[in-house]
């Protein structure tokens, strides 16, 4: 009986039926269904792609692992296990960092910046070479301290790479009392001679950050040579990350966390997942609203059908195994526009992925030509199974009152 009800819901979802309006209510559903959904697909893609975009934007600066206190702000090297991982084969460097806050002044310009001591390995844990802007990256000549500037921060205390003016970095005395009476006596000076300015196209590093040698963060901040604020981590290539960050946090107990990229930038990808669910309500709601033509159109097509119902019953069908056929047919109409929105949806991203037809404008001002996109799997899945199970949802409610007339 399966297979009857079957080949006769496919029959009347392509056959001509009494009335014209049937087949054009009919093809609506199908289209509506099938144009939301590569809707979602789209609009999925390109937040993907848009993350994806940030995230290797991200992974220039950022180490794929960072080591920080669990409480606090300071690291001690010499109570800490690190010698553990000094010893660990698939770690390919560690790299010192200490972060603090401090004013900057060149000439007349002052602002208040975050201030990065990094150590000489900083470069085998950051991609530093490949996002200076101008210059090149120095922290120590072998002469002089040297700093790297966010290209952002740079602009607003108006000096480039070019400048042979030094930069002057503040920072009060921090185990000492304020003098309000001279509190310029209170404040710790350093300098360095610009080297370059690099851009991670991020507002919180390009407008805020500069890179110093750690010798001058520990002296600006009065820190000893056992102190950082974190511990960044290169592991060797093939490693896989989650395996390894469980290891790294096995290794050092309890009092620290190991961050990977994404811990890193917690709060960003929050955001991102917070649109992305977002948007992904808001289409289900408007393939919510294109699921009645659905109902309209199961509802119209009974009433077409009242005589081959009738018939139906009088060859023996019952009320279930005709409930099922119309149910068949609204299932159909769903799936079709399912599969139809499918295809279409991943051929535009995969179009756009190629050949960039949406632009986001000429020149310079944005950092990509085209709209980034990525198609993902499990969003195709779950684009797939929600439009489906509504399509389910929106035929089972006028087949549930289906009366067989004698």
């Amino acid at each position: 009986m399966n297979f009857l009800e079957n080949k006769i819901a496919w029959r009347y979802l392509f056959s001509k039926k009494g009335h014209n309006a049937i087949n054009i209510v009919s093809g609506i559903s199908a289209a509506a269904v099938m144009v939301v959904t590569a809707a979602m697909i789209c609009v999925l893609s390109v937040m993907n792609g848009f993350g994806a975009l940030v995230e290797r934007m991200f992974s220039e600066f950022d180490p794929v692992l960072m080591v920080v206190p669990a409480e606090g702000q300071m690291l001690r090297t010499d109570t800490m296990p690190i010698a553990s991982l000094y010893a660990r084969e698939d770690i390919e460097a560690i790299s010192l960092q200490l972060e603090q806050t401090a004013l900057i002044r060149y000439k007349d310009h002052q602002v208040p910046a975050r201030v990065l001591g990094v150590d000489s390995l900083f470069t085998r844990t950051a991609h530093i070479d490949s996002i200076i802007t101008d210059g090149f990256y120095s922290v120590w000549d072998g002469a002089f301290d040297r700093t790297v500037l966010g290209r952002g921060l740079a602009a607003q205390i108006g000096m480039n790479a070019h400048f042979t003016g030094a930069l002057h970095l503040y920072a009060p005395e921090r185990t000492k009392r304020i003098n309000m009476l001279r509190p310029d006596q209170s404040l710790r000076h350093e300098h360095a001679f610009i080297a370059g300015t690099f851009a991670v196209n991020q507002m919180e590093y390009d407008d805020q950050l500069l890179l110093v040698s750690l010798p001058l963060a520990r002296r600006l901040f009065d820190y000893d040579s056992c102190s950082c604020t974190a511990l960044r981590i290169q592991p060797k290539e093939g490693i896989k990350i989650s395996y390894f960050k469980s290891q790294i946090s096995n290794a050092l107990g309890a009092g620290y966390r190991v961050l990977d990229r994404y811990e890193q930038q917690a709060d960003f990808f929050r955001i991102l997942r917070i649109e992305k669910l977002l948007t992904v309500l808001l289409l289900v709601f408007i393939l919510l609203i294109a699921s009645f033509n659905i109902i309209g159109s199961l509802s119209m097509l009974i009433i077409d059908k009242r005589e081959d119902i009738r018939i139906l019953s009088h060859l023996g069908a019952d009320e279930r195994t005709i409930r099922r056929i119309f149910l068949l047919e609204g299932w159909f109409i769903s799936f079709l526009g399912a599969i139809g929105g499918l295809i279409i949806g991943v051929l535009l991203c995969l179009g756009q992925q190629h050949y960039g037809w949406l632009s986001l404008g000429s020149g310079n001002e944005y950092i990509i030509s085209a709209y980034p996109v990525q198609v993902q799997v499990p969003d195709i899945i779950t684009v797939g199974l929600v439009v489906i199970a509504l399509g389910i949802a929106a035929a089972w409610y006028p087949t549930r009152k289906l009366r067989i007339e004698s």
